[in-house]
This record gives structure tokens, sequence and C-alpha cells, in this order.
């Protein structure tokens, strides 16, 4: 293998690494889990102050669970449904030169026919 091949083949595997790092559910699934504790923990140390303005419903505990467990779904799909890198794309595809310009050339030489 040349030396030009295994740099694409790292870079391919970083680039991988990178998309199941930044994937959107760990982010949104991440931020509901801190918050949804914060939030559980607001609702644990309510006053009775606190619970007669809202009507005798603990809504920061009610919240907060909800929270954690809209968190805990996102990451559990994130577990179960990783993500998987695109395919590397082909060298035959387009005219060789990898812009696309190709395929754009030849769509408007069948529009003039």
């Amino acid at each position: 293998m040349s030396e030009l091949q295994q740099e694409v083949s790292e870079l391919e595997r970083s680039s991988a690494t990178a998309a199941r790092l930044f994937d959107i559910r760990r982010v949104i699934g991440g931020l509901f889990a801190v918050y949804g504790v914060i939030v559980t923990i607001a609702g644990l140390a309510a006053s009775d102050a606190d619970l007669r303005k809202a009507q005798g419903i603990n809504i920061n505990l009610w919240t907060g669970l909800g929270m954690l467990a809209l968190g805990a779904f996102f990451l559990v799909w994130l577990k179960l449904r990783p993500t998987v890198p695109p395919p590397a794309p082909d060298a035959g595809e387009g005219d060789g030169d990898g812009d696309g310009a190709g395929v754009q050339e030849e769509r408007g030489r069948a529009d003039t026919r």
C-alpha cells in the first residue's frame, strides 16, 4: 500500500470518529440529561411555598424526571444505532477531476439536443 493510500485511509478513520463524536443525538441527550439532573435536584429541594405556588404539584421534579427520560432515550438510541460513516467515493465516477463538473456538462449537452 502506498503512503498516499495509508494517509487517505487514516483520514477516513478520523473523519468517521469525528462524525460519531459530534452526533446530534449525543449533544441533545447529554444536555437533556445534565439539565434534567439540575431540575430534578431543584424539585427534590422544593419548599412548601414553591409547592403552594404550583397548586401542590412538584413541577420541577416532574419536569426534571421527564428531561432525564428524554436524555436517556437519546443516549440509548445513539448506543443502539450508532452513526455509520458514509461510503468512500468511487474513483471511477464523474470525469475524474473530482469537482463534479462532468455530470453538469453531460446534463447541459443532453438539454441542448
